[in-house]
């Protein structure tokens, strides 16, 4: 019924030109991407969505999208580089020339009844300033992390000065005060040693973004209402608070893995709120010894929980064949283990209490969404900030402190599944999911920024 009613809604518009948008290659990055251009598709615009052969989205799914594709050679090895900033460096190299004439050329093929207004990228997708300025076309931004996150990396070069990022004890409970709530050991994840790729990419995206013509953010007003003016400050571009984008319509059709329905029978056997639901995303790895710890808390949790275990996230390991047998006899008794999985369908049920989550930004706000509280295993870039809020600022979630060690997960657990900790949790994120339903409504936060940010491009 709801992806009906997305659709009808779809169908009710006039357009009013065209926009072109460009995701990096990401699932993280692709999915907000894709429900931004349904989002703005349903105010009016025409929309092309140029990408890239890899982990290019199923066309099927958008039939009201036209796709262009950049040349296969403009990518050629970015699966296999090490580290996600020489990913995104080398993407920002070799994009230029295939990027320049995709766009030159819808630009020299476009009508007058269908003209196209303005690039939209992603922020890490930062050459794409630079087109758009050789092309005299506006580019707005799009950065899939929350304000707080890119905050931090706006600090990146002050960090560093100060020693923060060469403090040797990794673990470090120091507050770090040019970035409360967030500690040392925080500031570390987030800038896990990357050389200068790191350094060189932060640059490049403060840069880009800084000479774009609006950023659009996949969050709301009221969730980080005390970072935006220092945003607004570093960044006197219009910023426009839209999110969080998948209430507008479903992100299932944008996933790049195949979703096990499985996992929502399984839960529909459930009772209310007796479920923990964990799941690191589309791209955090684990050893298998951390997957072991994990296996042996879940057991010895005494609760049920549905845990998607995804091909390749344990290194070494193609999926369970190294589950010792004991091992997974008392996992099966009380679990329900899936590949992946619908994850905005299973945060919605009535079974589930409680998400594991390595705290990506799309994970934490659909958990936000559906009031479910957290217990956060961050690993690199955003995540770490995302979950110091979830824990100390929102005080919905639990961090887990010394990475993954049963006796911890398994008092984590009970804390917020059992406890009236827990319950003050749900309490807390059941505030939140309110605020959220208000902002998309007529006259609340977001639903102002969207209207917003129609005008801006219109004006362009």
């Amino acid at each position: 019924m709801e992806k009906q009613e997305a659709n009808s809604k779809l169908q009710e518009r006039k357009m009013v030109g065209r926009l072109l948008l460009f995701p990096l290659p990401v699932q993280g990055h692709i999915n907000p991407m894709l429900q931004l251009a349904n989002i703005l598709y349903s105010r009016g615009f025409n929309i092309t969505i140029i990408h890239t052969f890899f982990n290019s989205p199923n066309i099927s799914n958008y039939p009201h999208f036209t796709f262009e594709a950049i040349s296969k050679e403009s990518i050629t090895g970015f699966p296999t580089i090490p580290g996600g900033a020489a990913k995104v460096i080398h993407l920002n190299k070799v994009c230029f020339e295939p990027f320049h004439d995709c766009v030159e050329r819808l630009l020299s093929n476009s009508s007058a009844d269908d003209r196209i207004l303005c690039l939209i990228t992603d922020a890490l997708l930062y050459f794409t300033q630079d087109v758009a300025e050789v092309l005299k076309l506006p580019r707005i931004v799009l950065r899939t992390s929350s304000l707080a996150a890119f905050h931090v990396l706006y600090l990146h070069p002050t960090l560093l000065h100060k020693g923060y990022l060469s403090v040797q004890d990794s673990n470090s409970e120091a507050p770090v005060p040019e970035a409360e709530p967030l500690k040392v050991k925080d500031i570390s994840q987030t800038y896990q040693i990357e050389g200068e790729d790191l350094g060189m990419m932060i640059a490049g995206m403060m840069t880009g973004t800084k000479a774009a013509s609006a950023i659009v953010w996949n969050t709301f007003e009221e969730l980080e209402q005390s970072v935006l003016p220092t945003i607004q400050q570093n960044f006197p571009i219009p910023s426009f608070t839209i999110g969080p984008f998948h209430k507008y319509f479903t992100a299932s059709a944008s996933s790049l893995l195949e979703q096990d329905k499985t996992a929502i029978s399984w839960l529909d056997m459930q009772a209310p709120l007796s479920v923990l639901y964990v799941s690191f995303g589309s791209v955090a790895l684990i050893d298998k010894s951390e997957f072991f710890e994990m296996a042996w808390a879940l057991a010895n949790s005494k609760q049920k929980f549905l845990w998607v275990v995804r091909p390749g996230v344990i290194r070494g390991s193609e999926w369970l064949e190294s589950f010792p047998d004991g091992l997974q006899e008392a996992v099966s008794e009380r679990g329900h283990i899936v590949k992946w999985a619908p994850q905005q369908e299973v945060l919605a049920h009535p079974a589930t209490a409680c998400f594991w989550s390595h705290c990506g930004w799309n994970s934490t706000l659909e958990s936000i969404c559906e009031g479910v509280p957290m217990i956060c295993s961050p690993s690199f870039g955003d995540q770490p900030t995302n979950a110091r809020y979830v824990e100390a600022v929102w005080k919905v979630g639990l961090v887990l402190e010394n990475g993954i060690k049963r006796e911890e997960i398994e008092r984590a657990i009970r804390r917020v599944m059992i406890d009236q900790e827990g319950k003050e949790m749900r309490m807390r994120m059941s505030c939140l999911k309110k605020k959220v339903n208000l902002c998309l409504m007529e006259g609340g936060s977001s639903y102002k920024s969207l209207e917003g940010l129609v005008n801006f491009i219109l004006s362009l």
